[in-house]
């Protein structure tokens, strides 16, 4: 068996390339070796990278018995787990797929709206006016609110905001590139960089694990939190998830979560921001659906170009650029034979720049997504198949959420200075300089009634270190 060509760098080469301009990096690969294209990155197995859509479809066909993600996320593991859903495969991958998919989806999902939209306003209060200002970060606190209250059912007070503090200092500290690397992997001492990483990550799970032990002791009867619906949650043999497992999947709902939401809010304000187009439609969607009855939740979620732009977005800019599978034995792709223990990738961010597909495909254009849905091989930021996110129908309604209650109350624009580029944070691709923007004024609230919202049940918070 021969592998398709790719680049032949030194090693060292390829990382900095790979690390400091992945985009740059897959672009130049496709153009000059075609699709698929192989790569190599030390202490990791060769990456066969496709984008074509046909191989895109077998790739995301597969029944997880020949193709396994969770290998291919292996550099993952010291950071979320090994009981994560990103690094399991197979029969128990399935498992916890299913214990956890209830919780973000149908009306469960959609009752967290005000949620939202209050911790987005709350935070917006605070935002100071006429000077520049790194959005990211603003963002980041909103989307991790967010997740912590919707799993976790807490109003905010002390304990809440020492918690979102542990989260952000564990979230930066995960989020030097480097890190993945495992030969960058090693505790050298409380300074050293993997052991400031360790000694926090060993904070927020003490925290997580405590937590657990109250939920179960105090029961989870009337509650409509995410932890409590995962820890009521029974497979098909009746056994709930253990602890460490909890534990794993609360790490990745609380770090990857919120990380990958409030990245791809901001990419889409970066062109929003850029566009006055774009801005006065969005602002005019908003405003007919506010003149016709309150701006609900539910009303947000159906706004039509609202959707488009989040969706081009995510099209134009994925917080991830590619998924990989390392196969399990032999295996045809894309017309290529492959030997075992190849990774086979997709690039989500060559995909979907396709010309084939998406014509103009550098260009921002929401209209794409106007009355017209891509197939699951040319669209996929959230990934494909048995292994696409669980949380992607509630980071979708997230993004929403938080984007109308910045259009309805803030008049923004982009700081001067260098152009917008996508740089590395750990495995995402953020806007550079955190996108720099002015907020040059600040609407007060609109009226709301909450007889028009569901909310879900405040739960109070156990004496103790518990949140």
């Amino acid at each position: 068996m021969r592998l398709p060509p790719g680049p032949v760098d030194h090693p060292v080469l390829s990382v900095l390339h790979w690390m400091y301009e992945p985009q740059g990096f897959l672009e130049r690969a496709a153009k000059r070796y075609g699709d698929p294209f192989s790569m190599k990155l030390p202490g990791m197995p060769t990456f066969v990278v496709f984008s074509n859509p046909e191989a895109v479809k077998e790739v995301f066909a597969d029944d997880g018995q020949t193709m396994h993600a969770g290998k291919a996320n292996v550099s993952l593991k010291p950071f979320l787990g090994e009981h994560s859903l990103l690094m399991l495969d197979g029969a128990e991958h399935m498992r916890e797929r299913r214990l956890i998919m209830p919780p973000f989806h149908g009306e469960r999902m959609q009752a967290y709206g005000r949620t939202m939209i209050e911790l987005t306003n709350a935070s917006l209060d605070r935002w100071k006016t006429g000077t520049p200002f790194a959005v990211h970060g603003e963002l980041q606190a909103i989307t991790l609110r967010i997740i912590v209250r919707t799993i976790f059912g807490v109003d905010e007070g002390p304990r809440f905001e020492e918690f979102c503090e542990k989260v952000t200092r564990l979230t930066d500290l995960a989020s030097w590139p480097w890190l993945i690397l495992p030969l960058m992997q090693k505790d050298l001492g409380p300074l050293s960089p993997w052991g400031k990483f360790q000694r926090s990550a060993a904070e927020v799970d003490a925290e997580l694990l405590e937590t657990i032990a109250v939920r179960r002791r105090e029961g989870t009867t009337g509650r409509t939190d995410i932890l409590s619906m995962l820890v009521a949650a029974r497979d098909e043999n009746g056994a709930p998830m253990k602890d460490e497992e909890l534990r794993d999947e609360l790490v990745t709902l609380l770090v990857a979560g919120h990380e990958t939401t409030a990245t791809s809010i901001a990419w889409a304000l970066r062109w929003i921001l850029d566009r006055r187009d774009v801005k006065a439609r969005l602002t005019a969607e908003l405003a007919a659906a506010a003149a016709t009855g309150e701006l609900t939740p539910e009303r947000i979620a159906k706004l039509e170009y609202l959707d488009a732009v989040i969706r081009e977005t995510m099209r134009l800019q994925p917080v991830i650029p590619l998924v990989g599978r390392v196969l399990q034995k032999p295996t045809k792709v894309g017309g290529w034979d492959l030997p075992a223990g190849s990774a086979v990738v997709c690039s989500i961010y060559l995909a979907q720049r396709r010309a084939q597909t998406y014509p103009n495909a550098t260009r921002f254009d929401p209209d794409r997504f106007v009355h017209k849905k891509f197939s699951p091989n040319e669209f996929f930021p959230f990934g494909g198949g048995i292994r696409r996110c669980v949380g992607m129908a509630f980071a979708l309604y997230e993004m929403k959420m938080v984007l109308a209650t910045l259009l309805l109350r803030t008049e923004m624009r982009l700081a001067p200075g260098k152009p917008v580029r996508a740089v590395r944070r750990a495995i995402t691709l953020t806007p550079s300089e955190g996108l720099r923007v002015v907020l040059d004024s600040r609407r007060p609230h609109p009226v709301t009634h909450a007889e028009n919202f569901a909310t879900p049940r405040r739960l109070r918070i156990p004496e103790g270190r518990a949140l």
